[in-house]
């Protein structure tokens, strides 16, 4: 029986610090930051899950763990995954905060606030809207403005093929978003931060 050597045991080095006297510039991103117009790519104003990660709750989490979860991430929308992985629909800071969905949840289900779960109060995927990153792609900002501000929306999902013959979420594109990349100051609380809202304020700018 042939004998099995062992591995030889890798040996690691503690690498020797310089300090940084003398030490004063910071490198920055070559890329310039890109000036958003109306004219510009709607591309540009999706929050692309393939470069950055999207920001999930499982289904059975608590208001409270929405809440806090949202002000570590500071975002105003999760995307709700059950226990299977599937994603199932999103849940907004407004509905978290506003508390009709939460109050129905509790006489539906006669149980405190507490056991209210995000999965209760969730819009679920077959209410929600979405748009192609296809689309997106061969679409302006202002052409994403004009097709949105009906809807009062704040956030829209963004789909693509996942190679199946199914659909994905690709990404998510945000009012507020919009309004920040355009230098659009609507001087009001994030829930009046609606795509009309925008169209309103922008068409009094020379964009």
């Amino acid at each position: 029986m042939a004998h099995t050597p062992h591995p030889s045991k890798v040996h690691f080095t503690a690498l020797p610090l310089d300090n940084l006297d003398g030490v004063s510039g910071i490198v920055q991103p070559a890329t310039q930051a890109q000036t958003v117009t109306l004219e510009s790519s709607a591309a540009l104003l999706v929050t692309d899950f393939s470069v950055s990660r999207p920001h999930t709750l499982p289904t059975s989490s608590s208001v409270a763990q929405a809440l806090e979860t949202m002000k570590q991430a500071g975002v105003r929308l999760l995307m709700l995954i059950n226990p299977n992985g599937d994603f199932t629909g999103v849940v907004n800071a407004r509905e978290l905060i506003g508390g009709r969905r939460i109050t129905l949840a509790m006489q539906q289900h006669q149980i405190g606030r507490d056991e209210v779960t995000v999965e209760m109060i969730q819009t679920p995927r077959s209410e929600l809207r979405s748009l192609s990153y296809a689309k997106v792609s061969h679409a302006s900002v202002g052409d994403l403005v004009e097709t949105l501000k009906s809807s009062g929306d704040q956030h829209v999902l963004v789909t693509e093929p996942d190679g199946s013959g199914a659909s994905r979420i690709r990404g998510l594109i945000s009012a507020s978003d919009i309004s920040r990349a355009l230098g659009v100051d609507l001087n009001r609380p994030p829930e009046a931060r609606t795509f009309a809202s925008i169209c309103q304020v922008i068409r009094g700018h020379d964009l």
